[in-house]
């Protein structure tokens, strides 16, 4: 590798919300050439990035000519015009994750039947064409209470979720193609940050345990390291190590894990991108998620994925009842709090559980960490 190569490669990012952002600012020190298309010409990576090019990365023709002037293609988010991919990948493009990963990731019902076809561990599941086949199965005893439905397609942040307990609950079935799976019994939910270069070697961040709002169904806070015993860390460590082998991602792979009341682990599902449960590493380890990602997709060394200290990661969503122009009402008092480090994405609107923001509490003891993370969620709020 030349010593000009981070002068001469244009590395394009499809998106640039929150992640996208903290990729640049990753970036920002090897003084890379990056280069961002989204919506939005305003976008959370504006900031930090001079070159936002406004486009859907959607559209098959504006991620086409986005790519054909960069030498390495990644992503920040999934939904992302997988077909344009293909032939930017077939016109020598480096794209990362590839496009025929991407392409299964996307597909919630594809992403189980990969597990199931690479002896993944994850948990029961059939695919339905809609709500009436759902209802339909349920009729002839194929489904059983309690159950999760999943769209196939386009959910996020707890969208297109919606957990079954009982008939009661049959009005909040989604509509269109979905997944069905049995409502795993866990103790925790956990995530296995994993990184794979382009030679095939992988590192794996410690494993963290995450708490959910089971409203908005999604992240909250989590702790690094989980508490969990070092054979359960180990066993989730070799599942995302082969998950993210079978699928042959150059990148990050976040990979969502159930451990069952049976010690079992279980994929929940995974994100070919730098993810909500690494954030903490920018602090709390050697090297961030979103430096590991870059050194994957520019052909660079793994980093070290050591922690250097115990932090808890809190997420900063929008307060209930409130839409409109973002107020973070007690940010100066918590703000007081020390080894917390704030992270605000730049998003002006707010809206009910939307992610405005981050906070890591880095501290020597997990437990300090945590009380210090409470305080903050009970002094911080984000309304209109």
């Amino acid at each position: 590798m030349s010593s000009t190569y981070f002068y001469n490669k244009k590395l394009g990012i499809l998106g640039g919300g929150q992640l996208g952002k903290m990729l640049c600012i990753a970036a920002a020190p090897w003084h890379l050439n990056t280069f961002i298309l989204d919506p939005d010409e305003n976008c959370p990576a504006s900031l930090v990035c001079k070159n936002v090019r406004k486009g859907s990365f959607t559209d098959y023709e504006t991620v086409y000519q986005f790519g054909k002037q960069m030498d390495i293609i990644t992503i920040e988010i999934e939904k992302v015009n997988v077909d344009a991919l293909i032939k930017l990948q077939q016109e020598g493009k480096k794209i990362y994750p590839s496009p025929e990963a991407l392409q299964i990731i996307q597909d919630k019902g594809l992403q189980k039947q990969f597990y199931k076809k690479n002896n993944l561990k994850t948990s029961g599941f059939e695919l339905h064409d809609d709500k009436q086949d759902v209802i339909d199965a349920l009729n002839k005893g194929i489904i059983k209470y309690p159950f999760v439905q999943k769209s196939r397609k386009d959910g996020y942040d707890g969208k297109g979720v919606s957990v079954i307990n009982t008939a009661n609950d049959l009005d909040l079935l989604l509509e269109g193609p979905c997944l069905i799976e049995e409502k795993i019994n866990f103790k925790k939910e956990l995530s296995v940050i994993a990184a794979r270069d382009i030679h095939g070697d992988v590192k794996c961040f410690d494993i963290v345990e995450m708490v959910f709002d089971e409203r908005a169904n999604l992240v909250t806070s989590l702790l690094c390291p989980a508490k969990v015993s070092d054979a359960i860390a180990k066993k989730a460590e070799q599942l995302a190590t082969d998950t993210i082998k079978a699928f042959g991602i150059t990148g990050i792979l976040a990979v969502e894990l159930f451990l069952d009341t049976n010690d079992n682990i279980l994929i929940n599902e995974v994100a070919p991108r730098p993810h909500n449960s690494g954030h903490h590493t920018i602090e709390a380890c050697v090297t961030s998620q979103y430096e590991q990602h870059l050194r994957a997709v520019l052909g660079l060394p793994l980093g070290s994925t050591e922690i250097t200290m115990p932090s808890v990661m809190i997420n900063l969503l929008g307060a209930a009842g409130y839409s409109g122009n973002a107020i973070y009402e007690g940010i100066d008092k918590c703000m007081e709090v020390e080894g917390a480090k704030f992270h605000i994405y730049g998003k002006a609107q707010t809206k009910p559980f939307r992610k405005m923001g981050h906070v890591t509490i880095i501290d020597k003891s997990a437990e300090s960490a945590m009380k210090k993370a409470e305080f903050i969620q009970k002094n911080l709020k984000i309304i209109a």
